[in-house]
């Protein structure tokens, strides 16, 4: 059994509604083993954005525990939870979240920035990443001269500026073809198998889930099936 880079324990999320109380997720225990690419799935409402959410130190629960490299993360204050989050997670959104005025290049080494990183050495490597994932060409373009697919890239390389242990993907073919939607699949694919990544994919299209070791199912809030790709095919 591979050691857990982040695990869940008894994990429940309250949201206040005036005076209904809401429970998003409802005891919600797992875990995410180094190198493991795992897939987490379910229909509008399941639960899913919750569980990203504090899967990558964005939220906290309102019940039970979250580990972060056997570190208990839940009750963190929201200072040392975002440094936590900048060194060990990136975020790959569907909307890819580019900021509109700043060049791929910037885009790409602003995390860096936020940990107070060397500059010199910091757009140095943004540039890398850039090689790396077909983007060396257009590093000084703008998300609003990009395709969606090229956004995508320059997301997944903004990911990986601070050489994170988890790569958090949520819809991450969403805003895209279905050939560009694949090219970007198997750039995280590569990740996770070359660089031993950790990719959790948060996700409702069935179709992505062939690419995952380990899929989870929610509904309302509650794992109600757990299985191994091998299982899946």
């Amino acid at each position: 059994m591979k050691d857990a880079i982040i695990q869940l324990e008894d994990v429940w999320k309250h949201y206040q509604m005036g005076k209904v109380k809401l429970s998003a997720l409802q005891g919600i225990s797992l875990k995410v083993n180094k190198g493991e690419f795992l897939a987490i799935t379910g229909k509008s409402g399941s639960g899913k954005s919750t569980i990203m959410n504090l899967i990558g130190c964005l939220d906290l629960p309102s019940k039970g525990k979250i580990h972060l490299d056997s570190k208990d993360i839940s009750k963190l204050k929201e200072s040392k939870l975002a440094q936590i989050r900048g060194q060990k997670i990136g975020f790959i959104f569907q909307q890819f979240n580019l900021i509109p005025t700043l060049t791929a290049l910037e885009n790409v080494a602003l995390p860096g920035e936020f940990q107070n990183k060397d500059s010199l050495n910091l757009y140095n490597k943004a540039k890398k990443l850039l090689d790396s994932v077909e983007m060396g060409d257009r590093i000084n373009h703008r998300p609003t001269q990009l395709s969606g697919g090229q956004m995508q890239r320059v997301a997944i390389a903004r990911a990986l500026i601070n050489n994170p242990d988890v790569i958090l993907a949520d819809e991450p073919t969403g805003a895209l073809d279905s050939k560009t939607g694949e090219q970007v699949m198997k750039l995280l694919d590569d990740l996770n198998k070359k660089e031993g990544k950790s990719i959790v994919i948060v996700t409702h299209d069935d179709s992505l889930i062939r690419y995952a070791d380990r899929v989870i199912e929610l509904k309302d809030g509650m794992i109600t099936r757990e299985y191994s790709n091998q299982e899946a095919k």
